[in-house]
């Protein structure tokens, strides 16, 4: 049996993942990555120490050696300064995403590597069925969207115990174990930092730059605090109010150059809003071969359906890029945003929407 570090959130997810793997007869220890404590005081709940405590009480429960492994430094390079540089640029960038690939797989795999273990649990909704990533049983919790950047060496060393299992019969599994968050809700925000809304977050980091909020004629419909502050396809959020046949406006561009943010009423046809053709860029596999052409399955967000396309690659000199197109117009793809990729219910590996060029 192996000797597996478990990451553990203080999450019901985490608490019976790490459960499974003692069970299962191998060596386990466990392990919260300690990656921010809220120093600016942002608003919202960060639970640092309560998940601590919770995850420390799980970890004595099932009599396994338990530390805190301090990657805030990393953190802030890794996750916080990419997130933070992406909404500056104009695009929309996915946190979650790239902290399972760069915090951990990344630096908390190698600080169990230094210390001999075999390989890394986490509470993530997936299966590893015979070296590849599949979607988790569960189709309301499946968590390989979040995975789709992780590089084929980390996939090699990933464990996840709980993705044949349905949410109800893991917290039953809890409840059965008699562990301390059998009963803890989900947790809800930024991965790892807590219940804060992104866009606190951000005016916490980026200053305001006001500008236009206009409509697709260029009528001035208001004003807004910064582009950075919206993503395409956002419904709420922007202070401009329905029409008088109470039709809302939806987010369809941001114009950095003139600094105006458009809006538009959403329909079956808003101009800008749906797209088929787009590039991706920053293409990762988890395995299998993606330099050349194939048809595959494309999940543009998460809790979105995976949509049929046609995928073709091409290098760039050194670089490989792609061309995707959709079999139907998808909905609000954005530049920034982690595409997955997928052949069925195996994760092939991801990629980072570059241009998007809309329907109409």
């Amino acid at each position: 049996m192996a000797r597996i570090l478990a990451a553990m959130s203080g999450g019901v997810d985490s608490s019976v993942a790490t459960a499974l793997m003692k069970q299962a007869g191998h060596e386990v220890v466990g392990a919260y990555m300690k990656n921010w404590i809220n120093e600016e005081n942002i608003v919202g709940h960060c639970p640092w120490e309560e998940d601590i405590e919770d995850a420390r009480a799980v970890a004595d429960q099932l009599g396994i050696e338990f530390h805190v492994v301090n990657l805030m430094r990393d953190y802030r390079e890794r996750v916080v300064k990419y997130l933070l540089e992406g909404y500056e640029s104009g695009i929309t960038p996915n946190p979650d995403v790239m902290c399972n690939r760069e915090m951990k797989f990344g630096v908390l795999w190698q600080w169990a590597k230094d210390r001999g273990f075999d390989g890394i649990a986490t509470g993530h909704y997936a299966r590893k069925i015979d070296g590849s990533i599949h979607r988790g049983v569960d189709p309301n919790k499946d968590q390989t969207y979040f995975l789709a950047m992780m590089q084929p060496q980390q996939v090699e060393i990933a464990h996840f115990p709980i993705g044949h299992l349905l949410k109800p019969e893991l917290r039953q599994i809890a409840n059965d174990l008699g562990l301390k968050t059998a009963a803890k809700p989900d947790s809800q925000g930024i991965c790892f930092i807590g219940e804060v809304k992104m866009e606190d977050f951000l005016r916490t980091f980026v200053p305001d730059k006001p500008g236009k909020i206009v409509d697709l004629e260029g009528r001035v419909l208001g004003e807004h605090r910064g582009l950075h502050l919206f993503t395409l396809g956002q419904r709420k959020g922007h202070g401009v109010p329905s029409n008088r046949y109470k039709e809302a406006y939806v987010v369809v561009a941001k114009r950095p150059e003139t600094n105006e943010l458009v809006l538009a009423i959403e329909r079956a046809d808003t101009p800008l809003l749906w797209a088929r053709r787009c590039t991706l860029t920053q293409i990762s596999t988890t395995g299998p071969d993606l330099s050349q052409p194939r048809e595959l399955h494309a999940q543009p967000r998460y809790r979105c359906p995976a949509g049929k396309a046609l995928y073709t690659p091409e290098w760039n000199g050194h670089v490989l890029t792609a061309h995707l197109e959709f079999e139907t117009p998808q909905r609000a793809l954005t530049p920034g945003q982690i595409c997955a990729l997928y052949d069925g219910d195996r994760l092939l590996g991801g990629a980072v929407f570059a241009t998007i060029e809309p329907v109409g």
